[in-house]
């Protein structure tokens, strides 16, 4: 049998590329439940204080930690499209000055939307003087589908999303990296019901099988291209 050459060299290409992206869907899902472990970990072990020195993300996110401070409710953002039980709101977002030097951003919390008015903000209590918070160190505080940047533009109370390095440059505060997630309770009505992080275990668990499938299906293609090949007559 006369072997094609470049269609074989293809064919084994494509078969040692996608074996090799289905091994690398494993490896992540494999990174993905030691994070998992870690998360149920931190959840049981005790707060990390939160000062003026900065935590790396990498770090701390995840962990439980406590900050005593001051909110700055002049700088709030409420981020918008955060529904809860199938209720429009907001998730409220506040920078709090921390007592011993340097400044955070806390999700404090979801906020219903005034159903009469989209950019009435209904009241809530914001804490007077110096509280202590405990909560999750998270990158961020949720993101929201946005087309463009528009819903999240500088300077508007309202918006879609909030980046912590551009909020810092936005107001001049030496923010902390991350977005403490807060679930301490202050008396102030906001809504703490998290939802639990999910990373995508299983997503990662399918895009394995489907490119392994995808070099099932190239071998085998390559096998019956080769065996119809052989079946034909010489010279034909």
């Amino acid at each position: 049998m006369k072997i094609r050459w470049l269609p074989a060299l293809l064919i084994l290409a494509v078969v040692a590329i996608t074996v090799r992206l289905g091994f690398w869907q494993r490896d992540r899902a494999h990174q993905k439940e030691a994070l998992e472990a870690n998360i149920t970990r931190y959840e049981h072990a005790p707060p990390a204080p939160v000062g003026a020195v900065p935590l790396p993300l990498a770090d701390i996110e995840f962990h439980r930690v406590r900050a005593t401070g001051r909110f700055m409710p002049e700088n709030a953002v409420f981020l918008d499209n955060r529904p809860y039980n199938d209720q429009p709101g907001f998730y409220v977002v506040m920078p709090f000055k921390l007592a011993g030097g340097g400044y955070v951003l806390v999700n404090r919390g979801w906020l219903p939307r005034n159903t009469a008015d989209r950019a009435t903000i209904e009241p809530f209590a914001t804490p007077a003087g110096d509280v202590t918070i405990e909560g999750i160190a998270r990158a961020d505080a949720t993101r929201a589908f946005e087309l463009g940047s528009g819903g999240s533009a500088p300077h508007q109370k309202i918006r879609q999303n909030l980046d912590v390095g551009a909020y810092a440059r936005e107001t001049g505060l030496p923010l902390q990296p991350f977005v403490i997630q807060q679930t301490s309770d202050d008396g102030d009505k906001l809504v703490r019901d998290w939802p639990a992080p999910t990373l995508g275990v299983e997503r990662n668990y399918g895009y394995m099988l489907q490119w392994w499938g995808m070099a099932v299906a190239a071998l085998a293609f390559g096998l019956f291209a080769a065996r119809r090949a052989a079946r034909k007559p010489s010279g034909a």
